[in-house]
């Protein structure tokens, strides 16, 4: 169990190393091809298009076929993503290189599959935060990379992504195991229209454990997905940062979330349970964002160090952008508490037989929210750069009342929530 998770953790660590050597840098590309807050929104939504029709795909292949092969063509397909990113010379090429990748990027639900087909129920949340620090590892480094390799060339970030993932996949195919005993999976015949009805039922029974969860997650997901695509924009409006200064600030919230996921994330899941625990994520996270648009670029930082004589002069550079370090790290503390959790609970609460498809259902409704969210605060964002903000802490605070009670349902054993489709 330790190796095929240890294995998952450098798979995941590796590939998102690649995505976010470019996702920081992404909103640069598209200003300078003569794209504003909307056009970063539609890119970022994009990804989330491809990747909300090929989450239910993947679930249901990954269930029927294994998950090792159905990682290994999706990692695939971010490969060739990157290399048309590194030659992208217009929006549309942009626009292709997102499609193809978030294709690939339907796999999300097909790990965590992974990881709760390898750990005991009360050990999953503990192992999905080991596999979001291994993530998150990945989102403190790879914007630096990023930075550093579009200094050398605009290729450079693409190509070296693109090599990072050609590395994973041989490292994949050479140490990761299958993770399930696919002999009765392949005698299942899957039920034609599983995955609509799944999708239906959720919709139709929003009270119900499995759909509040998802719900949960996908008005969260949609949030942190929408705030994230336009942090950069934000950045560069406030606080003048630029393609190679950018990346520090994304390392700042992999770092803070790298450490939570690893250090704080099981202890805490042990002392208040994923119910209490994840509710207590959604509030930070929820906060976080609505203090972002009240911080502002210190004019005169040797004012600030004359006034604090305790702040060294050394860190004199560091002091303009201040403002932004309390909220930028309370988003990684929300996220590290809220979707570990959640996608825990939701593992706990379908039956194991159903495990792929619910993680992709999940992933389809966590799409969903992040082709919706990136658009619409992408156009509040070109109207009043506060707006996007406000809204998406508005709506991440409402979702506190739907993991209201849960405590009760993880005492429960799991029932088919598709019984009666």
């Amino acid at each position: 169990m330790k190796s095929k998770l240890t294995v998952l953790m450098v798979t995941a660590f590796i590939d998102m190393v690649g995505l976010l050597m470019l996702m920081p840098i992404l909103p640069f590309y598209a200003k300078e091809m003569g794209g504003g807050g909307f056009i970063v929104g539609l890119l970022v939504s994009s990804f989330a298009v491809a990747q909300l029709i090929s989450a239910p795909m993947w679930g249901r292949f990954s269930d029927r076929h294994g998950r090792r092969p159905a990682l290994l063509i999706g990692l695939t397909a971010s490969a060739i993503a990157y290399v048309i990113f590194a030659f992208s010379t217009s929006l549309w090429l942009l626009f292709l290189s997102r499609l193809v990748q978030g294709a690939g990027g339907g796999t999300v639900g097909v790990i965590q599959a992974y990881v709760a087909d390898t750990l005991e129920p009360d050990q999953r949340a503990r192992g999905l935060g080991w596999l979001s620090a291994a993530t998150n590892a990945g989102v403190a480094l790879g914007p630096v990379l990023g930075s550093a390799a579009s200094g050398i060339g605009r290729a450079a970030p693409g190509l070296f992504a693109a090599a990072l993932c050609l590395i994973n996949i041989i490292f994949a195919a050479k140490y990761l195991d299958e993770s399930r005993d696919m002999t009765d999976a392949k005698a299942r015949k899957p039920a034609p229209g599983r995955t609509h009805a799944a999708v239906r039922h959720v919709l139709a029974s929003s009270g119900e454990p499995a759909s509040r969860l998802i719900w949960i997650y996908a008005i969260a997901m949609g949030a942190f997905s929408g705030v994230t695509a336009l942090l950069t924009l934000f950045m560069a409006a406030r606080f003048d940062l630029t393609p190679k200064t950018i990346g520090f600030v994304f390392m700042y919230l992999g770092i803070i979330s790298v450490l939570t996921r690893a250090i704080v994330l099981g202890p805490a899941v042990d002392r208040f349970g994923e119910a209490r625990l994840s509710r207590f994520g959604s509030a930070l996270l929820a906060l976080g964002i609505a203090l972002l648009p009240f911080t502002r670029k210190l004019a005169d930082p040797a004012a600030f160090i004359a006034h604090h004589p305790m702040i060294p002069v050394h860190l004199l550079g560091l002091i303009p952008y201040l403002p932004l370090a309390i909220p930028i790290a309370l988003i990684p503390l929300g996220t590290a508490f809220t979707f570990p959790c959640v996608t825990s609970m939701l593992s706990r609460v379908v039956p194991a037989h159903e495990r792929g498809l619910y993680m992709g259902v999940q992933q389809t409704f966590g799409g969903t929210a992040r082709v919706i969210f990136p658009i619409a605060l992408g156009l509040a964002f070109d109207w009043v750069i506060a707006v996007p903000f406000l809204i998406s802490a508005t709506l991440v605070a409402a979702t506190i009342l739907l993991g209201v009670g849960l405590e009760r349902t993880m005492k429960m054993p799991a029932t088919a929530p598709t019984a009666e489709l």
